[in-house]
């Protein structure tokens, strides 16, 4: 057996969607904070994301994150999300996964009836709450990054469907949030490919007629996710499904995603601080989101967001490349 690397993961998956937490041979990344690191790592290291994530090692719909050591005395432990579609600033199931990961696995020791994790990401510090019962992870609470809603009833002229009515909201990714009522799309499974296509049209019309940039950091600047929000959600109960650059939905009723939508829900005076939000995902799965406080960013109105899911662990694994492998960065297809 030949191989030139030998990356060490655990994989698990949140509400449906999976994360390969990368816990061995990549060594440190360099840079000073973990925003500085996606930055250099998307530069210089993009090889190993697409690798681990796309097949043959993954798949269309892959995610994962690689542990580094942290960047700031407050946090235990830094976090790099990886996934088909880039090298993300934060990622919520993502967390969940790895919260999970380090308590099951014994790499944080775990407390009983909770641990606290504090992650280093990109987007900023997020405590994980896992909730631990004889040594599982039965749930885990993220307190996110400030989330805030970016712009209301923004319209963009999408190709084959004609102006569309937006929000634009930020936990941690940039959402835009639209009704299938304004693309006339059924929410049904039969209809996914109908409402994947109109999801990354949308997608490309908001990136190019009105781009996004963070306030506090201008190297978030694109929105690759679109909440494709079903007939009859509200600020209680919310159904939809997620569609996310190049191609594909999340599975998972998506942790950023919920911290955008709360925003959203908040901006509109639909949600308060304090109440329970149940996002569901396009295959059932649910987070439950509460506003725990008001915030700013870059001036602006914001909440601190919390959203609450469980992940299983699904196995352990060694990755490798051999010297004489074709596809040594992986494909897409």
């Amino acid at each position: 057996m030949r191989s030139v690397a030998v990356y060490h993961a655990v994989d698990s998956h949140t509400e449906g969607m999976p994360t390969r937490v990368v816990t061995g041979g990549v060594g440190v990344l360099p840079g000073a904070t973990m925003a500085e690191r996606r930055q250099r790592f998307v530069r210089e290291r993009d090889r190993l994301r697409t690798l681990l994530m796309c097949e043959p090692r993954g798949h269309a719909s892959m995610s994962g994150a690689i542990l580094q050591p942290p960047t700031r005395p407050d946090a235990d432990v830094g976090v790099l999300f990886i996934e088909v579609s880039g090298c993300l600033p934060m990622c919520g199931h993502g967390a969940i996964g790895v919260a999970t990961v380090l308590v099951e696995t014994g790499m944080v020791e775990a407390a009983e009836p909770e641990t606290v994790v504090r992650l280093d990401t990109p987007a900023g510090l997020v405590t994980a709450r896992v909730a631990v019962r004889e040594g599982r992870a039965e749930a885990v609470t993220l307190e996110n990054v400030a989330s805030y809603s970016h712009a209301l009833d923004q319209v963009v002229d999408v190709e084959g469907f004609g102006p569309v009515r937006y929000d634009m909201a930020y936990g941690g990714n940039f959402y835009a949030v639209v009704r299938t009522e304004e693309l006339g799309i059924p929410f049904e499974r039969a209809e996914k490919q109908r409402l994947l296509a109109a999801g990354l049209a949308v997608m490309e019309a908001v990136n190019t007629q009105n781009p996004v940039a963070h306030p506090e950091d201008p190297a978030i600047d694109v929105c690759h996710h679109v909440y494709l929000e079903a007939p009859g959600s509200g600020a209680r109960h919310s159904r939809h499904a997620m569609a996310i650059h190049p191609g594909w939905f999340d599975r998972s009723p998506c942790g950023t995603g919920t911290s955008a939508r709360m925003a959203q829900l908040y901006a509109r005076g639909l949600l308060g601080q304090g109440q329970e939000f149940v996002n569901e995902s396009f295959i059932g799965s649910h987070f439950t989101g509460r506003i725990l406080a008001e915030a700013t960013v870059g001036g602006r109105p914001a909440v601190l967001p919390s959203v609450t899911g469980r992940a299983w662990i699904t196995g352990t694994a060694q990755y490798l490349l051999d010297p004489a492998d074709p596809y040594p960065a992986g494909f897409t297809l």
